[in-house]
């Protein structure tokens, strides 16, 4: 069978489903027009998704990592998280907190957690789900979840997370965080919270707001998809912002690819040459501001 093709209008669709007003009723419909028929919709929806199939590119027993469950007292209650450290630091490492997208901690945020600790940092990945009883298995649950967050309580989780890892055992006490789509949002909001935080690196995420910016004490590293007209109607708000108040900053636009580009588990929307550059970047990035 011929493999079904994925249109731009296909991916917007799915974005606006995933992250808008559109339910998944009325994105099945949309899409069975976009395809022609019913069947080409029901083969196409898979690939628009992400897949827990493909989700672990370092394996959970990979012997150069030690990776442990654990919760740690967030702003009102216990939040739960992974954290993965490498098995054979000699010294304390620097730390980053991997913050998810609005799927919550699910298989691939957990395998990102283990590349950066790969990349010789402390990584921990917290359930922001946590105050709500955690991350379901059930994606579109999980993203009704996350509609009932208070944006307060979640920038005050964070930065409770940034104050857990900066005393832990075998941590250098500089932070770092990075978090994708809606992670990448509250990279930013983190940002005019938590005056201590390292670094932040937010890959396609929603921008602070310009009243906030003067707060902003970390240096930024902003990734941003071409065609994700939806989220890059903020950047030159957002730069204009930073400029003004003099903050440190570097912002990546990488054409032609689709908002969460870095996921490798959605084959519709991963673009591996967009995502292994913002990867390296994101690296060098933390390795140069958490000393």
């Amino acid at each position: 069978m011929e493999k079904p093709k994925i249109t731009q209008a296909m991916i917007n669709a799915y974005d606006e489903y995933t992250h808008l007003t559109l339910d998944r009723r009325a994105f099945m419909e949309r899409l069975t027009m976009l395809a022609g028929s019913g069947a080409a919709a029901a083969a196409i929806a898979p690939m628009l998704a992400a897949s827990g199939a493909r989700a672990q590119t370092v394996a959970e027993s990979d012997d150069r990592l030690m990776a442990e469950e654990v919760t740690y007292p967030g702003s009102t209650g216990e939040m739960k998280r992974y954290l993965v450290r490498p098995s054979n630091a000699a010294a304390d490492l620097p730390a980053v907190i991997v913050i998810h997208e609005n799927r919550g901690l699910n298989m691939h945020i957990r395998d990102v957690a283990r590349r950066m600790a790969l990349e010789g940092f402390v990584a921990l990945a917290p359930d922001f789900l946590s105050p709500a009883g955690g991350t379901p298995s059930d994606e579109d649950q999980a993203r009704q979840m996350f509609g009932s967050l208070d944006a307060a309580a979640t920038a005050a989780d964070a930065e409770a997370t940034r104050v857990y890892l900066a005393g832990l055992d075998g941590t250098n006490g500089e932070v770092g965080a990075v978090g994708f789509c809606w992670g990448g949002g509250l990279v930013n909001r983190m940002a005019t919270k938590s005056p201590e935080l390292g670094a932040g690196v937010a890959y396609y995420g929603s921008q602070a707001a310009a009243e906030d910016v003067p707060a902003i004490q970390a240096p930024l590293m902003l990734h941003y998809a071409g065609l994700d007209d939806r989220i890059n109607a903020g950047i030159d708000a957002y730069r204009a912002a930073l400029e003004a108040n003099g903050k440190t900053f570097e912002i990546h636009v990488y054409e032609g690819v689709n908002h969460a580009f870095n996921n490798d588990t959605s084959a519709a929307r991963y673009d591996k040459v967009a995502a292994d550059l913002a990867w390296a970047r994101t690296v060098e990035f933390f390795k140069t501001h958490l000393s």
